[in-house]
């Protein structure tokens, strides 16, 4: 079978096809699923020999960034890029989708393109454990935590997601809120969603307040329309909502769009607060209250330990960075009603 067949009997152009074989994510998930099963079906693999010939004897290094839409992560990219560029390595990025298994992928490239290290931004422990034990290059985990992974060669920089909700949380109950929503990604496929919902758990805990979750939560994707989309869910199942959480910058300012079309003022009817400290959060108006992390250094210390390992043979680390919160302007007082 050739990629014209592939076409051919998914009823996509070949470019479609092309793309979706080398991972591009500049197509629909209708797509892609389509021509995956047309593939898979007929047990097709891409020969890759005489595509990557120059690329096997690169010192690449594979980016593997799980998400399209996630605003930190290509701040984080963008600042990995920069850093290697002056060094001895290439950088090669690829987007998968959320939904994707990161650790599939790696092992992908590591047989088509040899890279001589890994960077994961974003993944799903589960993942790790099924498949990680065949890569034998120095990796780097960023943004998720890979201490209790225990591979030898699988280092990790992260922000503590469970301590940063929970900061989240607390700022809104110390506001005097109580009908809160959250809104984040999926927990079966995001180990930060995962943490992240951990940290609101923990917080409603701690202050003795019951939270449910089959009311309270919302998941989707880390994107703009899903954050609008599940504001919009979390309005008709909580019309006494004063405050929301949302996992992500994105997310929140897609949930302050919906809150505006829905006649609700931010802060004033709903208070708002996000998690990232993406630049784009600083223009929104209001501006973004936020769980900052800080993506340059994120990136800098991940880039500072490949290269340690890369070129000095150094064993793996695990760093926990702060976080900070930033106040902005979409978090108000809750507004006592007059039966309290």
């Amino acid at each position: 079978m050739t990629i014209k067949d592939i076409a051919k009997e998914s009823g996509y152009a070949i470019s479609t096809v092309s793309r979706v074989l080398n991972n591009h994510a500049d197509v629909s998930r209708e797509a892609r699923e389509r021509i995956m099963a047309v593939v898979e079906a007929n047990h097709f693999q891409l020969n890759s020999n005489a595509k990557h010939l120059k690329q096997r004897n690169s010192n690449n290094i594979a980016i593997v960034v799980k998400g399209t839409m996630n605003m930190l992560f290509s701040v984080i990219v963008e600042q990995m890029q920069a850093q290697i560029k002056g060094s001895e390595y290439t950088a090669v990025v690829h987007y998968l989708d959320e939904e994707q298994d990161e650790v599939t992928y790696a092992q992908q490239v590591c047989r088509e393109r040899q890279p001589v290290g890994l960077v994961f931004l974003g993944g799903l422990p589960e993942n790790f454990e099924r498949g990680f034990g065949v890569i034998d290059l120095p990796s780097v985990l960023v943004a998720m935590g890979a201490e209790e992974l225990n591979f030898s060669n699988l280092s990790s920089v992260s922000v503590d997601d469970v301590g940063g909700a929970q900061s989240a949380i607390n700022l809104l109950l110390e506001k005097g809120h109580r009908e809160i929503g959250v809104i984040g990604g999926d927990v079966e496929c995001s180990g930060p969603a995962r943490l992240r919902l951990a940290g609101c758990q923990k917080a409603f805990d701690a202050w003795n307040i019951p939270f449910d979750a089959t009311r309270q939560f919302e998941q989707d994707r880390f994107a703009y329309q899903s954050g609008y989309v599940a504001m919009c869910r979390l309005l008709e199942r909580m019309p006494q909502m004063t405050a929301a959480f949302c996992m992500s910058d994105v997310m929140a300012i897609g949930a302050m769009r919906a809150l505006a079309d829905s006649g609700k003022r931010v802060p004033q009817d709903i208070s708002v607060m996000g998690f990232d400290g993406i630049p784009v959060a600083l223009f929104s108006i209001p501006r973004l209250a936020t769980v900052q992390q800080d993506a340059k250094l994120l990136a800098r210390k991940s880039v500072e330990i490949l290269f340690n390992c890369l070129q000095r043979g150094a064993s793996s680390r695990h760093l926990r960075l702060e976080h900070s919160i930033i106040c902005g302007e979409s978090v108000a007082e809750a507004i006592k009603s007059e039966n309290s």
